[in-house]
């Protein structure tokens, strides 16, 4: 007599008696296969991702099965049948900067409603360890990666970068940056240069002349794009600009705080208003000239770029340049997740004149002001 095959005729192991059944946590996709009397196949297809061509009565089966055994897929294992994770991958350059936690919330909030849930992790805005971050989120299959934060000028890794976020893209994966154009993937741009001069328009008809610009490195695109909008508005209002102090540092809050304080320490001379290029900068402005016993607002004018949300918290609070920070995030990922060109998606800025600018409140201007 023939030996008799231990399975069924649909390929599927016997179902195991309850008392054989494993300890929850320990339930493995063989079990689930095991219990809903199909092969191992079938089962990976219908909870790992890939249901298509499974039967609809083997799929109930299946799930029912899971559910009574307490099976918890395993998300490398999906991540594969799929191709991706359910996951948006968020690299920033700064995470000490309210910027990029206003644009991560409209990132989350975006996601959510995708059912998405996001990570983030950190460049110290350095291209190379941008780079290592984008090789090692590969790995990690996430459905869609965004990269917020300026552009720095780094001829040796571009390239590189291009090519990682090529490769990921050619997978299934979705790119999508906040930040200038130019490299080949969607991307949603805030409207830098005209935002600036806009600010400078708005400063020079308010009567101030004499100005000293605080930015960052001219590598990092954003400071060099705010700074080059901020002086083009100056020339355009017939303000020469080669007499303006100009004071490079690091694109931070401290960096703003010591620019400042070299500023008081050779003397504030002939300067009206203190542009920094960014509010956070602006802030640590305002710190170090309350440090030299000077009032903001009073001995002289400051006004920054971004409007975080404690550009309003400050006393007096900050004048500055509205970027939709929030919206940038939502945009981002509806960007990701359609099917359109890589063409860029311009962000407008708005002018807010708040009471560290006096002259612009007396002046009679409105609080806010569109930029051109």
């Amino acid at each position: 007599m023939p030996a008799l095959d231990s399975r069924s005729e649909s390929g599927a192991t016997p179902r195991r008696t309850r008392a054989s059944q494993p300890e929850p946590g320990s339930v493995t996709l063989q079990d689930v296969a095991t219990e809903a009397q199909v092969s191992l196949a079938t089962a990976s297809r219908a909870l790992n991702g890939g249901s298509r061509g499974v039967r609809s009565e083997n799929l109930v089966r299946v799930r029912a099965a899971a559910a009574r055994l307490g099976y918890v897929p395993n998300a490398s294992a999906q991540a594969t049948a799929r191709g991706s994770t359910q996951t948006v991958a968020l690299v920033v350059s700064d995470v000490a900067d309210p910027y990029y936690s206003a644009v991560a919330a409209g990132i989350t909030d975006a996601a959510e409603a995708h059912g998405l849930v996001v990570t983030m992790t950190v460049a110290d805005r350095s291209p190379r360890r941008e780079l290592e971050l984008v090789r090692g989120l590969r790995g990690h299959r996430p459905q869609i990666i965004v990269i917020a934060g300026s552009r720095i000028d780094d001829s040796e890794t571009e390239q590189e970068l291009i090519d990682e976020l090529s490769q990921y893209r050619a997978t299934g994966g979705r790119v999508v940056l906040i930040s200038q154009p130019g490299l080949p993937f969607p991307t949603v741009t805030v409207d830098n240069a005209h935002g600036a001069e806009a600010l400078a328009r708005t400063m020079a008809q308010a009567g101030y002349r004499q100005y000293t610009i605080i930015c960052g490195p001219d590598r990092i695109k954003t400071s060099l794009d705010r700074r080059r909008g901020f002086t083009a508005g100056l020339r355009a209002s017939g303000i020469e600009t080669d007499d303006h102090v100009l004071i490079r540092t690091q694109f931070t809050r401290s960096g703003g705080y010591d620019a400042a304080r070299e500023l008081v320490e050779r003397g504030l001379g002939d300067t009206e208003l203190i542009f920094a290029v960014s509010d956070t900068m602006a802030i640590g402005v305002m710190t170090a000239l309350r440090d030299a016993g000077l009032e903001p607002g009073r001995d002289v004018a400051v006004a920054g770029f971004d409007d975080i949300s404690s550009a309003i918290d400050v006393a007096p609070a900050l004048t500055t340049v509205a970027v939709p920070l929030r919206e940038a995030g939502i945009e981002a990922v509806r960007l990701a997740l359609s099917d359109e060109k890589a063409h860029p998606v311009r962000l407008p800025t708005t002018v807010r004149i708040r009471e560290s600018t006096p002259r612009a409140l007396a002046s009679g201007r409105s609080p806010t002001g569109s930029s051109t």
